[in-house]
C-alpha cells in the first residue's frame, strides 16, 4: 500500500509540475498579450490627444463661423426691412395712382358731355382755321399773279 501511496505522490507531483508548467505558458501568453494591449493603448492615448486637439480647433472654427454667421444674419434682417419698406412705399404709391385714377375717370365721366362738346368747338375751330389758312394762301396767289401781269403790262409798255 506504500507503493500505491508513493505513485500517488508522484502522480500528484507531475500533475503540479504540469499544472505549474501549464500555467506559466499561461501567463506568459497573457503578459505577451498585455504588453500588445498596453502598447495598443499608449498608441490610442496618442492618437486621442490628436484629435483632442483637432477636435478644440475644430470647435473654435465652428463657434467663429457661428458669430460670423449670426452677425450676416443680421445684415441680411437690415435688407430684408429695407425691402419690406420699399415694398410697402410702392403699394401706398400704388393705392394713391388708383385713387387718383378712379377720381379723373369719375370726374370724366360727370363732364363727358362736356369734354364732347369742347372736342366739337375744337374740331370747329381748327376747320375754321383751316379754311383761313386756305383763303389766305389763295388771295396771296391771285395777288402774285396780279403783280405778275402788272410786272409784264408794264413791261410790255415800256417796249
Amino acid at each position: 500500500m506504500i507503493i500505491i501511496l508513493y505513485i500517488s505522490v508522484a502522480i500528484i507531483a507531475i500533475a503540479f509540475f504540469y499544472l505549474v508548467i501549464s500555467i506559466s505558458k499561461t501567463l506568459r501568453s497573457v503578459q505577451h498579450t498585455l504588453n500588445s494591449v498596453a502598447g495598443t493603448l499608449e498608441g490610442v492615448e496618442k492618437q486621442m490627444v490628436g484629435i483632442t486637439t483637432e477636435t478644440t480647433a475644430l470647435l473654435h472654427k465652428t463657434n467663429a463661423l457661428a458669430d460670423d454667421i449670426q452677425k450676416k444674419a443680421e445684415a441680411l434682417n437690415i435688407v430684408v426691412d429695407s425691402v419690406k419698406d420699399v415694398g410697402q412705399s410702392i403699394q401706398g404709391l400704388n393705392n394713391s395712382i388708383k385713387g387718383v385714377s378712379r377720381k379723373v375717370s369719375k370726374q370724366v365721366e360727370a363732364n363727358q358731355e362736356t369734354v364732347a362738346q369742347v372736342v366739337q368747338w375744337s374740331n370747329a375751330a381748327l376747320d375754321i382755321w383751316e379754311r383761313i389758312k386756305s383763303r389766305k394762301q389763295k388771295m396771296g396767289k391771285e395777288k402774285e399773279t396780279l403783280e405778275r401781269k402788272e410786272q409784264m403790262d408794264r413791261s410790255r409798255m415800256y417796249t
